[in-house]
C-alpha cells in the first residue's frame, strides 16, 4: 500500500476519515515529524527520503517546487493537489482507491489534482 504525507493545510477530515475507513492506510502529517511551519521545498525534501506521496490543498506553490526538483533530477515519489472546494468524502474515496490499488512505485515523479 503506498505511503502518504499530508501537508500541514490538508484537511484533517481528510486524514481521519482515511483512517475510519482503513486503518491500515499509512499517513503521517508533517506536523507529526517536525515539519510544522516548513516551507514547500523542506517538505518535498522530507516527504522523497521518507518514500511518501506528499497529499495537499496548496495548489498555487506546491506544483512549482514539485516541478523543480523533477528538473533537477531529484526523487519525488508523487504529489497530490486537492483542491479546496471537493467534497471530503470524495476525496477519500479517491485516496482509497489510490492507496489500495496502487503500486509501491506507481506515482514516482507525477503531480497529479484530484479528482484523477
Amino acid at each position: 500500500m503506498l505511503r502518504f504525507a499530508a501537508d500541514e493545510n490538508l484537511n484533517i477530515h481528510i486524514v481521519t476519515g482515511l483512517l475510519v475507513r482503513n486503518p491500515s492506510v499509512d499517513i503521517v502529517r508533517v506536523q507529526e515529524a517536525g515539519l510544522a511551519g516548513s516551507d514547500d521545498p523542506s517538505v518535498l525534501e522530507w516527504a522523497a527520503g521518507a518514500g511518501r506521496v506528499l497529499l495537499t490543498h496548496d495548489v498555487t506553490t506546491m506544483p512549482m517546487y514539485a516541478s523543480e526538483r523533477l528538473d533537477a533530477g531529484l526523487p519525488m515519489p508523487g504529489l497530490f493537489l486537492i483542491l479546496q472546494d471537493l467534497q471530503v468524502g470524495e476525496v477519500i474515496e479517491d485516496l482509497l482507491l489510490i492507496a489500495e490499488g496502487s503500486l509501491d512505485d506507481e506515482w514516482d515523479g507525477q503531480i497529479r489534482y484530484l479528482p484523477l
